[in-house]
């Protein structure tokens, strides 16, 4: 949280928007606060990211902030509710959906300051970002039991959902990491994105083949990776290179 909250805010009366917003925006835990006149634009704009914290009106035309509360519990990354209305009437139901707080309009600053206590107390801590290094070896989890898997043994990476399955010689591991963050830090160390979801190391190509439905792949002791066709001539230039060099195909991998 060293870049401050990052807030939604959904009210439809714009003074008391705009007051919100300024409000919100003279604390330092703050870091940035977005606001939206109604729960159809928080949900629309909630499809192309997400906040530590949401800050509900109640009562609104359409959809309410009960009902959006609800949809919002469902997202794999929920912001922390709090809510923010005239009346008493919904404290019950709102605590229910998993409120943090619920702050009775004219809110006063003390209250705002007690309400992002609690945010802060319940929006899960950032883990460290993996360092380069970190990741010369990784551990994979399953079946009861650790394997310890080193870049040097995979021959490509593939993506599958919050994971990524090792493919190698002694066999598959999943690990819980985007290709992503293999991606960046293997980059200089020989491996290469060639399709949305794969990640290859050229040592391991033995060669290139156009499967049955006339798709480009990489063939490898442990298997066939796709190529999507963006990726397809930077592949060969680097495959090449690395031919001249007498690296390509390094089946003891």
């Amino acid at each position: 949280m060293t870049a401050g909250l990052s807030v939604l805010l959904v009210e439809d009366e714009p003074p008391t928007l705009d007051e919100l917003v300024h409000q919100l925006g003279t604390f330092e835990e703050v870091g940035e606060v977005v606001p939206v006149g109604s729960a159809l634009d928080a949900l629309r704009l909630l499809r192309s990211r997400s906040f530590d914290a949401a800050f509900l009106d109640v009562s609104m035309p359409g959809l309410d902030g009960m009902e959006l509360a609800g949809v919002l519990t469902r997202l794999a990354a929920p912001p922390v509710i709090v809510f923010v209305t005239a009346s008493e009437a919904h404290a019950v139901a709102a605590y229910g959906v998993g409120a943090v707080d619920y702050l009775l309009k004219p809110v006063a600053r003390d209250r705002i300051a007690e309400a992002l206590r609690r945010v802060g107390q319940a929006v899960p801590a950032e883990e460290p970002s993996a360092r380069p290094d970190d990741l010369d070896v990784l551990k994979a989890e399953g079946g009861g039991r650790t394997r310890f898997v080193r870049r040097e043994q995979v021959h490509f990476a593939e993506a599958r959902g919050d994971y990524v399955r090792l493919r190698t010689a002694q066999g598959d591991f999943s690990v819980r990491l985007p290709l992503s963050t293999l991606e960046e830090s293997w980059a200089g160390r020989g491996f290469l994105r060639v399709h949305r979801g794969f990640l290859v190391a050229l040592a391991a190509v033995v060669d290139l083949r156009t499967d049955a439905v006339g798709q480009l792949v990489v063939h490898t002791p442990s298997g066939d990776a796709p190529v999507s066709r963006r990726h397809a001539r930077r592949l060969q230039d680097l495959l090449m290179e690395a031919a001249r060099r007498g690296e390509l195909g390094d089946t003891r991998l």
